[in-house]
Order: structure tokens, then C-alpha cells, then sequence
């Protein structure tokens, strides 16, 4: 077999990854660059342009930088994507009127299928991504396991993944959380937020707002379990309720429970409202209740009209997003909005990236002779497992 990092080598994000064997071509990924404000396509032969050269092009997670430049491939080439992965993406890319791929084939965790000569067994991981995977890839006895994006702290457990990994010859991991100002920092478990953020709330009687992203599901949970401990409605706006809801089973949502409420910010989402007769909830009764409510920071004009009808003072901002977006301008506008309404922004986040001692378990389980590290801007760190040898110079490696 032959690996080919065509992008993802020492910077985080924007992932291509090429494996191929005598007869079938493989693309692991296929992310947008993090700093890129539009899309920009790179040229490569045969994936986005040309005939094409490729039998599959496995996806991760829904992510943009995993999955960002999907739907610009040739339309030749099958795509692969978790059931649920792909229900969140199309939601999400639909509700927002975004490009989004059509009908990819979809996979369960621990379910083998092949590309060609080349068997894949993608396997269940924990990230701030809703079913995520790890993918291993055999061929003629050699195996490859590719992380994606992975943890330890979020609500699923890693042992047991540990467990049903074997050892393999190489290594392809991320290394997000391996900058130096993150060495030596163990993450916040999920289960740990949610303690800290009931203990901050403790004689605080006043609605709460969470800046957080939809899509982590996880955290998700975290504030929902907050909400209940403090006897606080958890609200949803359509975009959120709509991707909950996709999830369903036991992920809190406005279908299923009666304590979960959906709001809208815009007219335009009304008909989304409806879906929800029993669970809906309009601005005169938020304007009385006592909540928890998910936003984004696209949402000033909404709280601002909000503001009006019920003072925001005292109230408790959470602020569980990445510390980096604090530096963008529309950031800093809204929290200075927030501020100036008399909201107290707290910072409650753990990151949904792998931490130090996360790679010496996966590490200390799969053995591996090589170790590829990809989505980290310092890949050396890896050079302190001895016993492997660590590819972080050249992109094209023959196994």
C-alpha cells in the first residue's frame, strides 16, 4: 500500500489523505482549509477535475474541515459517511442553504464493507462531532488505523473502544490539542462541565444563555442536564431543534421532551415551528420563564428585541465555544453587546480533541511501527514514542 498526506501535515485541518493499493484508490477526508473564507479547491487530477481516479472517499465526521470540499468532487466517485453524520450535515447545510451532498453511501460503526481490495471497519468515536469514526483499512495483512478526530472526555466511554482496536502497522492520527501552549493540560471531561456549570448558577435565579455550536451534541446534553439540576426550561432555536431532533432517542430534543422548548429567531422558519405544536414556545412566555437558552452570535437582532421585553441583567452568559473565536471581530461585538446588557460571560468549554495521556492509551493498544501524525501544528511531539518510527517530513510513505 501507499499513503499519500496530499494535505493535513503539520496544520490543523483541511485533511486529504490518499491510501492506495495495486487496484483501488482511497481518499481518508476531504476538509476545507479552518483559515480559507471561501472555498478554494485545490488541483488535484482525478478527485476534482478530470477522469476520475478514485473508488471512495471516506468522511469522518460532518465537520468542515473533514468534510468541507465533498461536494465539489467528481460525481463519479462514491462517498462514504456515517448514517447519522450525514443527517446532521444535510440538516444543518440545508436549514443554513448551503451546499450539501446528495445521497452518499452510508456506513454503522463496526460494520466491515470493502472499497475495491481494500476493507474498511470504521469504528465509533468520541469527538464534538455526533457519530464520528475512526477508520482501520486492511490489505493483504497490513493494516492502517486512521483516527479522525477523537477524545476521551466527552459522554462516550473510550475503553471500550480501546478494546476492540488491534494492533496495526500504521498510525494516521490527529495531534490538535499538541501545541505548545496545550502540553501538559489534561481536558475537562463533559461530566465535569455539567458540575461546574450547576455550581455557578447556585442562587442565581436569572435565565442563562449558552454561546455554543449546534452541532456539538455533546455539550449539547451537558447544558440540558444543567438546565433540569436548576430547574430552568432548556430552549432550542429552530436550527438546533431541527438537528436534535434529527438525532432523536435519548439526545434531548423538541419532539420528545416535554421540558425541551422551540423558539424562532426569524419569520422566515415559522412552518418549522409547526412541526412542534406541543413543544413550541413564543416570546411572551420565554419573556415569564425561567431557561436555559443555546444561541449563536447571529443572534443579536433576536436578543435584542428580547431585551426589551424582560431585563437581561444578572443573567449568566456561557461562553463554550473555542477561546480563538474571542479574537474575530463579530465575536467581540456580540459579547460586548451581552456585556452591556449586563451579562456576566463565563468561559465553560473543553475542547473535543484528544489530550496527552488520550494518545499514550491509543498508543500503548495498536502498537504501531509507523506513526503519521496529520491536524497538528507539532508533529515532533510524537518522536517521544520510541519503539515507532514518526513520518512528519514527507507525504508519500510505502508500506
Amino acid at each position: 500500500m501507499e499513503i499519500n498526506i496530499i494535505r493535513g501535515q503539520n496544520q490543523i485541518g483541511g485533511s486529504i489523505i490518499e491510501i492506495s493499493s495495486k487496484s483501488t484508490k482511497i481518499i481518508l477526508d476531504i476538509g476545507s482549509n479552518l483559515e480559507d473564507k471561501e472555498i478554494v479547491v485545490p488541483e488535484i487530477d482525478g478527485l476534482f477535475k478530470g477522469e476520475a481516479k478514485y473508488d471512495g472517499v471516506l468522511i469522518s465526521h460532518y465537520h468542515s474541515d473533514h468534510v468541507g470540499l465533498a461536494t465539489r468532487i467528481l460525481p463519479d466517485i462514491p462517498i462514504y459517511m456515517g448514517e447519522k453524520s450525514y443527517e446532521i450535515h444535510k440538516v444543518s447545510n440545508e436549514y443554513m442553504e448551503k451546499e450539501y451532498l446528495k445521497e452518499p453511501k452510508t456506513f454503522k460503526a463496526e460494520e466491515e464493507f470493502f472499497i475495491g481490495d481494500i476493507k474498511i471497519t470504521p469504528y465509533l468515536c468520541d469527538h464534538s462531532a455526533f457519530d464520528a469514526y475512526m477508520f482501520l483499512l486492511d490489505y493483504e495483512g497490513k493494516k492502517i488505523l486512521y483516527t479522525g478526530d477523537f477524545r476521551s472526555n466527552g459522554r462516550k466511554s473510550f475503553e471500550p473502544l480501546l478494546r476492540k482496536l488491534p494492533k496495526v502497522d500504521i498510525l494516521i492520527t490527529e495531534g490538535t490539542n499538541l501545541s505548545n501552549d496545550k502540553i501538559g493540560k489534561i481536558n475537562l471531561t463533559e461530566k465535569e462541565l455539567e458540575k461546574k456549570g450547576i455550581e455557578i448558577l447556585e442562587g442565581n435565579g436569572r435565565p442563562v444563555f449558552v454561546l455554543m455550536a449546534a452541532t456539538n451534541i455533546d455539550r449539547l446534553v451537558t447544558f440540558y442536564k444543567i438546565a433540569n439540576t436548576t430547574k430552568r426550561l432548556f430552549l432550542l432555536d429552530t436550527y438546533a431543534g431541527l438537528i436534535t431532533d434529527t438525532i432523536g432517542g435519548n439526545i434531548p430534543n423538541p419532539r420528545t421532551f416535554s421540558n425541551v422548548r422551540i423558539f424562532q429567531t426569524s419569520s422566515s422558519k415559522h412552518e418549522i415551528l409547526e412541526n412542534y405544536p406541543q413543544n413550541k414556545i413564543g416570546k411572551n412566555e420565554i419573556a415569564n420563564k425561567n431557561f436555559v437558552m443555546c444561541i449563536r452570535s447571529s443572534m443579536k437582532q433576536y436578543l435584542e428585541n428580547r431585551s426589551k421585553e424582560f431585563s437581561f441583567e444578572g443573567c449568566v452568559l456561557f461562553y463554550s465555544m473555542w477561546e480563538g473565536y474571542k479574537k474575530q471581530e463579530n465575536m467581540k461585538e456580540f459579547l460586548k453587546f451581552m456585556e452591556e446588557k449586563g451579562v456576566k460571560t463565563i468561559s465553560l468549554h473543553t475542547s473535543g480533541h484528544a489530550d496527552e495521556k488520550d494518545f499514550d492509551k491509543l498508543i500503548k493498544k495498536v502498537e504501531p511501527k509507523i506513526i503519521i501524525p496529520v491536524h497538528t501544528e507539532n508533529s515532533e511531539w510524537f518522536k517521544r514514542y520510541e519503539k515507532c518510527e514518526v513520518i512528519c517530513d514527507k507525504n508519500i510513505i510505502k508500506i
